[in-house]
């Protein structure tokens, strides 16, 4: 199968991203609505939609989720008739969380739909930095693409971090509470907890590779990280700007050593760290410049994360 042949639709922005860093953003020829990077994919047709409001609180998103998926129903409709058009060869899915994109079993279901195009489903399911490599890696081979060079910087990069932090003393290993979502209290798991760790603090509540928790108010308040950073699901910084307010104004809120000491942060999930893709290498830089400005400067701030 030659460049030409290959029709790739993506159906989740990681697996966009990783096509991207593989040089091959011109064989995409439809993604999902939240595919929207890098921008040059943007003109590309959106073959997905969601059934629910992104717009409403973050409560009511959360109803509305469990409410779509108790009736056995995704959060996100397939576009079969897009799809019908673009005679992909490929489709990029996940099988990870129904929550943040199209399910494999809906995939299927639409695929079966196509009468003359049978493409090759590539199901992602990262839980670690080292299953996207992995998916790098498997993408890589798919298509006849070269992956190392692309691993070898992304790893060369989490390594200056890594080396950067390991002479931190246990003092300095700042006890650290990501927050996925604000209501109900979510905390970031899967990746997010050996970001953490590489950046030289010290996660809380979630273990690498598990799912993400819920967490009772009371358990925040009694355990008191040291610093907090928010970086709910889909959301960008203005949006994570509101949505902390949600916790903020909680009267306990001022007790909190985070908060007494100013180390609360708002980032951009929704670019960064919800996405299993290249750029959770930038997510881990984040973390870095956050959690050690003494020792990291990226210049992320502004742009990826604020104070709050």
């Amino acid at each position: 199968m030659t460049d030409t042949d290959i029709r790739i639709v993506s159906l989740i922005p990681g697996g966009t991203e990783i096509l991207a860093t593989l040089g091959l953003v011109d064989a995409i020829v439809g993604r999902s609505h939240e595919c929207d990077y890098p921008p040059e994919i943007l003109n590309r047709p959106i073959c997905t939609q969601a059934r629910l409001d992104s717009d409403t609180s973050s409560s009511q998103i959360h109803d509305d989720v469990n409410s779509l998926l108790q009736s056995a129903l995704s959060i996100y409709e397939i576009k079969t008739d897009v799809l019908e058009q673009l005679q992909p060869t490929h489709i990029i899915t996940q099988d990870q969380c129904d929550v943040c994109a199209v399910s494999l079993d809906d995939v299927e279901k639409a695929v079966a739909t196509l009468i003359e195009s049978k493409p090759q489903i590539i199901s992602l399911q990262p839980n670690s930095l080292q299953d996207v490599w992995a998916d790098i890696e498997r993408i890589g081979n798919t298509f006849g693409v070269d992956s190392v060079k692309v691993l070898e910087n992304l790893e060369a990069r989490v390594k200056i971090c890594q080396q950067k932090t390991q002479g931190l003393s246990s003092d300095e290993l700042l006890t650290v509470a990501c927050i996925e979502w604000p209501d109900p209290l979510m905390i970031a798991a899967n990746w997010i907890p050996e970001l953490v760790n590489l950046a030289g603090g010290h996660s809380l509540f979630c273990t690498t590779g598990q799912p993400s928790v819920t967490l009772p108010w009371e358990t925040l308040l009694t355990t008191n990280p040291d610093v907090i950073v928010f970086m709910p699901c889909g959301f960008d910084l203005n949006r994570t700007r509101q949505e902390a307010k949600l916790l903020t104004q909680r009267p306990e809120w001022e007790k909190l050593h985070a908060s007494e000491t100013g180390r609360v942060y708002i980032t951009d999930g929704n670019s960064y760290f919800n996405r299993p893709g290249p750029r959770l290498v930038d997510s881990l830089e984040i973390l870095a410049e956050i959690l050690h400005p003494e020792i990291f400067q990226y210049g992320y701030k502004g742009t990826a994360w604020e104070h709050l």
